[in-house]
């Protein structure tokens, strides 16, 4: 029913049924994966208004930890995630907060897991990844859009730039330094770059 491709392997649909609802699969050698393609591979669609929320645990000490990656749909029915930050992030507050995949626990150290869970579409929906976590696609044209709106804004204000001399005084104008809007252009390209959905927050 899946498959998951890791770039320059070959494609798995290994997936172990662990419950009526769950599917699970080990990636080994996991340690340099940045992405991951989940997919339908076509011969079993869901039954209506199911999906497949799909997580994602990388080897703890403490035994495996789940982090939602997103879902795959019969109308999505491939995604492309990464990963590469959620293997070495143990502190996630959304980390730990899915499903239990049977009591299958995997103690090798460099063998991560995805595990797929049958859900309602509509509790899908509901659910938000992990922030560090976004279909791959999604992050460099969100990034991309902020940071061209943010020097738009930016080219927009300064090209009415004055010094305080050229400056005819309105008593009812307001006045913001450029050096401000310079300032917060600056800090939101920061913030933009440590997490691209920092704004949700």
């Amino acid at each position: 029913m899946f498959g998951l491709i890791v770039a320059g392997r070959l494609v798995q649909t290994d997936f172990n049924q662990v419950s009526e609802t769950q599917f699970l699969v080990n990636i080994p050698e996991a340690d340099r994966i940045n992405h991951v393609v989940i997919f339908m591979t076509g011969q079993t669609p869901f039954p209506d208004d199911l999906g497949g929320a799909v997580y994602f645990s990388w080897p703890r000490p403490e035994g495996p930890v789940w982090t939602l990656l997103g879902h795959i749909s019969n109308s999505k029915p491939s995604v492309i995630f990464k990963i590469a930050s959620l293997k070495t992030s143990g502190d996630d507050e959304s980390a730990g907060n899915g499903p239990h995949f049977g009591d299958v626990s995997h103690q090798q150290s460099h063998l991560a897991q995805i595990g797929v869970s049958v859900e309602p579409l509509v509790q899908l929906s509901q659910q938000t990844p992990a922030p560090q976590v976004a279909a791959s696609q999604a992050v460099p044209t969100f990034a991309e859009f902020s940071t061209k709106m943010a020097e738009s804004l930016f080219n927009y204000a300064s090209s009415f730039a004055q010094t305080q001399a050229q400056m005819t005084p309105q008593p009812t104008e307001q006045f913001v330094p450029l050096s401000t809007l310079n300032k917060w252009y600056d800090n939101f390209q920061r913030r933009l770059q440590q997490n691209p959905f920092f704004w949700k927050s």
